[in-house]
């Protein structure tokens, strides 16, 4: 499948959002916090290698975890309680918003149909 442009700069926009999430806990002083920056690094790093893998051989379901992903970093500092932690807190929900929000626009992109396309 030939991917246009737009479609591919929205996985560059996941793979970056991917690596700063996954930076964060050193950039913004919360390594201490042993959930949030265990989840930024994995949520992160996860992020980006899978928005990497759709730049180098597009298959949806790297859209699907990444949605999944993305939602999983806004609600996380809820479920592991970090809400309290505003270093780690708002890197999470800024970067769970944008990671979806990139991802579901992608999916919205495949699944769109043509206007006048059988």
């Amino acid at each position: 499948m030939m991917r246009k442009t737009e479609h591919t700069a929205l996985d560059v926009g996941n793979a970056l959002v991917g690596v700063c999430l996954a930076l964060s806990p050193w950039v913004l002083g919360f390594t201490m916090e042993a959930a949030a920056s265990w989840n930024a690094w994995l949520v992160g790093a996860a992020i980006a290698l899978i928005a990497i893998g759709a730049l180098v051989s597009f298959a949806e379901w790297e859209e699907w975890a990444n949605l999944a992903l993305g939602i999983w970093a806004l609600i996380s500092p809820w479920v592991l309680g970090f809400t309290g932690i505003a270093a780690a807190f708002y890197p999470h929900v800024i970067a769970g918003v944008i990671v979806a929000v990139l991802a579901a626009i992608e999916l919205w992109f495949i699944h769109r149909q043509p206007v006048g396309a059988a």
